[in-house]
């Protein structure tokens, strides 16, 4: 799409603030009203519109994604996304562990337990580790307990959550980048940790280099998006 406005800014309206081009507030793309709930996510969206260049480019727009996605798909589909994302409790990336070599063994203890222990203790969510690929089925109370902390998520923070559980590839990692125990650059070195140390031993091809890339900017705009949200 061609850009058709000159500036890009925010207005307080009803309910929360808005982003205006050239006056104007923009709506989502299912055309509901974009109301954003904090000054600075708005401020961050505009800024968003502000950076586009002679033609709009919706996949440099992060956060316009995540909050349309608050607006229009999380209210619409909210059960079947709290399903969706709990349900990775039950396949948690950080619990599957290799059985060799040493170093990628050594590697996962020393990034993944303190997070599944910290999980354990902070949502009272203890998994299980499985050693390969076999499943191993999880404490049911465990995923109750992860799936009660999903429901009570407001659907803002659940459009980041959804994005970054399966960016990451687990629950576990997405609450810890969302609830600020990991950093973004952290959450990326862990959620990529096998794919990392392959590379070490291999190299790494122009694909992967983009996917990774890509993965890298997804973690960053979702913790971006929720301290935004917070103000």
């Amino acid at each position: 799409m061609k850009r058709f406005y000159k500036a890009a800014g925010v207005g307080e309206t009803e309910g929360g603030f808005q982003v205006e081009l050239d006056g104007r507030p923009v709506r989502s793309p299912a055309k509901a009203p974009l109301v954003l709930p904090s000054r600075p996510l708005a401020q961050g969206v505009a800024d968003e519109w502000a950076a586009q260049g002679e033609r709009i480019d919706a996949h440099s727009m992060p956060l316009m994604q995540l909050s349309s996605t608050a607006i229009d798909l999380i209210p619409a589909k909210r059960p079947d996304i709290v399903g969706a994302v709990s349900a990775y409790a039950g396949t948690d990336l950080l619990c599957y562990r290799a059985e060799h070599p040493q170093p990628l063994v050594e590697r996962q203890a020393r990034l993944w337990q303190p997070l599944l222990d910290w999980a354990a203790l902070a949502y009272d969510a203890p998994l299980h580790v499985c050693i390969g690929l076999m499943p191993k089925p999880q404490p049911e109370e465990a995923l109750a307990a992860l799936r009660r902390v999903v429901e009570r998520t407001d659907d803002w923070t659940l459009a980041a959550l959804q994005t970054a559980t399966g960016v990451c590839g687990s629950i576990i990692v997405a609450l810890a980048l969302l609830e600020g125990r990991l950093g973004a650059e952290e959450a990326f070195e862990v959620s990529q940790l096998d794919e990392t140390y392959q590379i070490e031993q291999w190299g790494e091809d122009a694909e992967a280099t983009k996917r990774r890339a890509n993965v890298r900017a997804e973690i960053a705009a979702c913790r971006r998006f929720v301290d935004l949200l917070r103000g």
